[in-house]
């Protein structure tokens, strides 16, 4: 199984304010979509509650939560452990979020795939896990346009050797 992991980070690792995205970038919820699409995606409850429409269509959805035992199009697990031992030994696993799933997945994630955005924001509450000991493996650069207010790139990593 590889387990990945996701999520659009500032300069200063911030990733969410009050169970809200920070940043809204098209280009990056498109290559969110490319990469989860005919994938399972885990996700704590507070980021499947901030999903607009609930469950992400084309993929399997799983939610880590020990309040809720049923949503509709999830599957729902306590724990990550459990939620990964549910996983086919060949999925491609994407962990979406939030701070607290990142930080139980990272020493299992082979890969993070990261947008990191050149900015600070004024407010955040969630913060990405330091990764500052893994590898650079890709690395694609975008400026600000009339749809992105800030610079941003897709970062790939792997765990640092």
């Amino acid at each position: 199984m590889q387990i990945n992991i996701i999520a659009a980070v500032a300069q200063n690792r911030a990733i969410g304010n009050e169970n809200k995205l920070i940043y809204w970038l098209p280009d990056d919820l498109k290559r969110f979509k490319s990469l989860t699409t005919g994938n399972t995606i885990i996700m704590g409850r507070n980021t499947y509650l901030s999903l607009p429409k609930g469950a992400l269509p084309n993929r399997r959805n799983v939610v880590l939560s020990t309040r809720l035992t049923e949503l509709p199009g999830c599957d729902v697990y306590p724990t990550l452990d459990a939620a990964l031992a549910s996983c086919a030994a060949d999925a491609d696993v994407y962990v979406i979020g939030g701070a607290q799933v990142y930080e139980a997945a990272m020493p299992l994630a082979g890969r993070l795939c990261l947008t990191e955005v050149c900015d600070t924001p004024s407010a955040a509450d969630a913060f990405f896990p330091d990764y500052s000991a893994w590898r650079e493996v890709w690395r694609e650069d975008h400026h600000a346009d009339d749809r992105h207010a800030h610079d941003f790139s897709f970062v790939d990593y792997v765990r640092g050797e």
